[in-house]
């Protein structure tokens, strides 16, 4: 049940008309205590949309009590008129389900520089307001779709209470803080700061080692709504270590869903001599787009890896590295070792695994192929 499957939480999605096709469009989440907290990590990116800035906002006292979401438009570049729509959502939220505006996140997420249609977004509100229900964690995870293939949600249960997730994003999927919408939710006791430390240790982890296209939004954010409804106190560890779970099942189906891809591939360095080494050196070799066509094509061409290995900073010696593609070690000592044509590269995962051998740190990025449906995806989007 996604977002209400942690007690304490209703939520709802409907068809506002916000889209041309009709689809579902407009999501509304909203925590009913009776211990509401909330914490929230954003893009980095200098070019900020007017959600997010109100977003902030709304954060600064560690308390969220609703939150409205939009596909089909991602009120970014709009200007005044933009930060007035983002207001604007707030207020007819906090209206319909009896909160105050500053207590209401607005997200946002489509096309970016045209103006939302107001009339029927606020009419979409309106309806969401009152298709409210405790299991409406579904309809609100399709009604954030854009591109998205699929709708894409997580549960973990632990002793007495839950954690809940949803998540949309299929492109412009890349790290700075976060990568895409995700709203989470637990019926956990706990306070601000405890959300704020759990969030960003499992985002840095997760959702800031997806790296699809290189390309950052303008409209990232991950939200995380405690309502204190089961009346436990976890401890800061196993709160962090449910919300970790729950990041890393929505980070891989990002990946899985990523626009028009056929290999979910996964870059695992060891051996670095410090985790940035090793995040470093992932992050360049899944950015290759020289790699990720030859892993489309399906060939285990580790003399791209190590090109890509080669335009970092991190700590190695070209002379002691080690590639291997689906278990097969490519590459020895920085050159040939198994014969590659022993790298099955016919299913859909790929693990990719690079041995720097110059310490003990590691790090995962996950990425994909780059492929023809992607290019016709991105090419005919705004159309």
């Amino acid at each position: 049940m996604t977002v209400t499957a942690a007690r304490g939480f209703l939520a709802s999605g409907v068809a506002a008309g916000i889209k041309a096709s009709g689809d579902p469009d407009l999501a509304l989440v909203v925590n009913q205590g009776p211990a509401p907290a909330a914490a929230g990590v954003f893009t980095s990116n200098r070019i900020q949309a007017a959600p997010v800035r109100w977003s902030r906002r709304a954060l600064a006292d560690g308390r969220v009590s609703a939150v409205v979401l939009n596909s089909g438009g991602a009120n970014a570049c709009t200007g005044t008129a933009g930060a007035d729509a983002a207001r604007t959502m707030a207020e007819h939220t906090a209206l319909a389900v009896g909160v105050t505006p500053d207590d209401v996140a607005v997200c946002s997420t489509g096309l970016i520089g045209v103006p939302l249609p107001m009339d029927r977004t606020t009419a979409g509100i309106a309806l969401a307001a009152e298709r409210l229900a405790s299991d409406g964690g579904e309809d609100a995870a399709v009604a954030i779709k854009t591109t998205d293939s699929v709708h894409k949600t997580a549960v973990v249960t632990r002793s007495g209470w839950t954690v809940g997730g949803m998540a949309k994003g299929a492109g412009m999927l890349a790290p700075g803080l976060a990568t895409m919408l995700v709203v989470l939710t637990t019926d956990a006791v706990a306070a601000g700061p405890s959300l704020d430390s759990a969030l960003r240790a499992a985002v840095r982890t997760t959702f800031d080692r997806v790296d699809s296209d290189g390309c950052m939004s303008t409209n990232d954010t991950v939200l995380l709504l405690a309502s204190g409804a089961s009346g436990v106190t976890p401890e800061d560890g196993d709160l962090a270590e449910a919300v970790h779970a729950v990041c890393l099942d929505l980070a891989r189906q990002l990946v899985a869903d990523s626009e028009g891809a056929s290999k979910e591939i996964e870059v695992a360095v060891v051996g670095a001599a410090s985790e940035d080494d090793a995040v470093t050196v992932g992050r360049s070799i899944a950015r290759s787009n020289l790699l990720k066509c030859a892993l489309h094509g399906e060939d285990p061409n580790w003399g791209r890896v190590l090109s890509a290995i080669g335009t970092t900073d991190a700590e190695f010696d070209p002379d002691r590295l080690d590639v291997a593609v689906n278990g097969v070690w490519v590459c020895r000592d920085g050159a040939a070792g198994e014969p590659r044509e022993k790298a099955d590269l016919s299913g859909r995962r790929i693990t990719i695994t690079v041995d720097l051998r110059s310490g003990e740190a590691s790090a995962e990025i996950w990425t994909n192929d780059l492929t023809a449906a992607y290019v016709h995806e991105n090419s005919a989007y705004s159309s």
